[in-house]
């Protein structure tokens, strides 16, 4: 698939994935008495899991027939869900402590500003399939 096509593909999912991740952290904040990190680590998590689904499904879907869905699952969290944990949780903690931006617009930022290292991540690791994975190793 043409990787501009594939870009925007991923792209959608992300877009519907960020309205997942700032409803459910707007939901989490306001009806926990906890940290606003906790209420963001718990919107991620559900983004991510909406995610890899689409991207299962729609943006890698001719990728998953040789690997079924555990393997992808394990590297989507490992890959996407690592940087968006790690980069969003990071930067929030920046954005809102620092910064003191509103919790959702500095949701916002991290999640556009961790975007292109996913697709990288979804794209040659988490959803590549067993020809792109071994091509690598091919080329030493």
């Amino acid at each position: 698939m043409n990787a501009f096509i594939r870009w925007g593909k991923f792209n959608l999912v992300g877009a519907m994935g960020m309205m997942v991740q700032l409803s459910s952290l707007a939901l989490f904040n306001r009806w926990s008495t906890g940290h606003y990190l906790y209420a963001s680590a718990a919107a991620i998590e559900l983004a991510l899991l909406h995610n890899f689904i689409w991207h299962l499904h729609f943006t890698w879907r001719e990728r998953r027939a040789d690997t079924g869905v555990i393997m992808p699952l394990i590297r989507f969290h490992l890959s996407n869900g690592m940087v968006s944990m790690l980069g969003n949780l990071l930067l929030m903690r920046i954005l809102v402590q620092e910064a003191h931006l509103p919790v959702l617009v500095s949701n916002c930022i991290a999640i556009l500003c961790w975007s292109i290292v996913n697709f990288y991540l979804g794209n040659t690791w988490a959803f590549a399939g067993r020809e792109l994975r071994s091509k690598k190793y091919d080329d030493y």
